[in-house]
């Protein structure tokens, strides 16, 4: 791991406008999210940060939606565009794994469109029953 990166689950730590602005406004999955939807998502949720050891600027985010005993969604993966390259996906997701494996979870999913090979090498596989999956998608939401 990098040494000039800080992972943080402190959901007090994250820069939550620059969080904001990512999602609503570079994201594919969450353009458009209000301000209000989204601090709703964060304060649902447990919140992940890396973090620039120098400046302290926050370069990516992502969050997880837990029951605490069974099941985990991890959410809202996200990256600076300028500090991609850098291993601040690598580092949030090792941070993310360690945080909710002392959990016990049955199950953690994500969806990804584009980041396989990231989510492969911290043990996500892609879906062998996808059969047994269902998705109800909520009113004005369409599948891409």
């Amino acid at each position: 791991m990098s040494h000039d990166l800080v992972f943080s689950a402190d959901a007090a730590a994250m820069d939550v406008d620059r969080v904001h602005r990512w999602l609503a406004e570079e994201s594919y999955w969450a353009r458009g999210r209000t301000r209000e939807a989204h601090e709703t998502a964060m304060a649902g949720s447990r919140n992940y940060g890396v973090f620039d050891a120098e400046s302290g600027q926050q370069l990516g985010y992502a969050r997880a939606i837990t029951d605490g005993a069974t099941f985990a969604w991890i959410a809202d993966v996200f990256v600076d565009p300028a500090a991609r390259g850098r291993g601040v996906g690598k580092r949030i997701m090792a941070g993310i794994v360690d945080d909710l494996e002392p959990l016990g979870l049955k199950r953690t999913a994500l969806f990804t469109e584009d980041a396989h090979g990231l989510y492969e090498q911290f043990g996500f596989d892609r879906l062998t029953d996808s059969e047994s999956w269902m998705l109800r998608w909520g009113t004005g939401y369409e599948p891409r």
